[in-house]
């Protein structure tokens, strides 16, 4: 048996390669389930050939780094081979996750399937070598395979559970780790031997041609991943809108004053004034000790139908609305309310976080005492989903 070791700067390179691959694919996907089926089916594939070929690149890097005291080369149908199963195998993975309910059966799933597609890849690449035969043990491969399969699913959940940024980034360092760890963990339990030259199925690979290869795919998967976060990290910019609506509510008549006694006249109450709205709100009026005040809608987390008028939630009060839910629902939304349910209308800016319940769901309020959630109907699931990029 011969004796190998790994260049380090290569095991780094490695590492890199599969961090930019992760993020290029699973941010591509960020917000894919509010796409149409053609869309959603074109950024699965992209992806699929990002991660895929990111498993694919990963692998040879490394063994670019393995030095061994024999000259070696790789079968070229063995190589093209690796790579298509492992694309294949991670577009499976996607199709289970963006086509149908992700419940979690469908999650622990296609963990398991991108894990085989990382076991997959990595012993038919290994397989491809020449005048340099590997050896795995049986305890070697099921090791390595348990790894791969557990920190797939790992990866998995960590960018599938909640598709928030945070959790798309949690999920590109778990899936850089199963892909780098899974690869060490089954070479430590290969052999190499000493073989004899022999025919190659395909054309042969040598390191100078397998490196000038790896480097392309790399810069592809480094662009993409590049142009991903320019749309991933830059918030997106708000619409443009005018301080106040073109049709401006018209102001609720004013309470009747008690009447006077003989001879004495009656000195009317000033009129209550809005305070200047915030850009690109709405003043929205409320009663309060009888009188009207008003309410910029950017500090208003949600309203709610009480009979012909709405209750409206800020930080730390609720205050009693003169418009009906439906008309909340016209003036405030090109202000980005959303009607999550018939007694319902939310400010999505507002949300802390958002829990879905079978086909229904719930969104809640961390920062809004007098209001903890507000339930949303499953008519309305897909448009709730929409406005929190989920």
């Amino acid at each position: 048996m011969l004796d190998f070791s790994h260049n380090p700067w290569m095991v780094a390179a490695s590492f890199a390669v599969a961090l930019f691959a992760g993020f290029s694919g699973l941010s591509l996907l960020r917000g894919a389930s509010r796409l149409g089926t053609g869309q959603r089916k074109l950024l699965v594939v992209v992806a699929a050939i990002v991660l895929g070929g990111g498993i694919w690149s990963m692998h040879f890097v490394a063994m670019l780094g393995l030095q061994l005291p024999v000259i070696f080369y790789y079968d070229g149908l063995n190589t093209l081979i690796s790579v298509l199963v492992a694309i294949l195998m991670v577009g499976l993975a996607l199709l289970l996750l963006h086509f149908g309910q992700r419940t979690r059966l469908r999650i622990a799933l296609a963990g398991v399937v991108l894990g085989g597609g990382i076991a997959a890849m990595h012993y038919i690449g290994m397989l491809g070598m020449q005048l340099c035969g590997p050896v795995f043990g049986l305890p070697g491969v099921a090791i390595s395979l348990v790894t791969a399969l557990g920190l797939s699913n790992l990866a998995i959940w960590a960018a599938y559970g909640t598709r928030s940024k945070g959790h798309i980034l949690l999920g590109t360092l778990c899936f850089a780790i199963a892909v780098v760890t899974m690869h060490f963990v089954a070479m430590a339990g290969t052999d190499f031997y000493r073989t004899e030259a022999e025919g190659t199925a395909g054309p042969a690979l040598s390191n100078a041609i397998l490196a000038m290869l790896v480097t392309l795919s790399s810069f592809v998967i480094s662009g993409v991943a590049l142009l991903s976060g320019v749309s991933f990290f830059t918030p997106p910019e708000a619409p443009a809108q005018a301080p106040f609506p073109s049709h401006p509510p018209s102001p609720p008549p004013a309470p009747l004053e008690p009447a006077a006694p003989d001879g004495v006249k009656s000195r009317p109450s000033p009129p209550t004034r809005p305070r200047e709205p915030a850009p690109g709100s709405l003043p929205v009026p409320f009663e309060r000790d009888g009188k009207i005040h008003f309410a910029d809608s950017s500090s208003i987390a949600a309203l709610r139908a009480e009979g012909h008028y709405t209750v409206i939630y800020t930080g730390k009060h609720k205050h009693l609305c003169p418009w009906s839910i439906s008309e909340a629902c016209d003036r405030l939304g090109p202000y980005s309310f959303l009607r999550v349910h018939r007694s319902y209308l939310i400010n999505p800016s507002h949300v802390s976080h958002f829990q879905r319940t079978k086909d229904t769901g719930v969104c809640f309020f961390k920062e809004v005492e007098t209001l903890a959630k507000a339930p949303v109907s499953r008519s309305r699931l897909a448009d709730v989903k929409t406005a929190l990029g989920v």
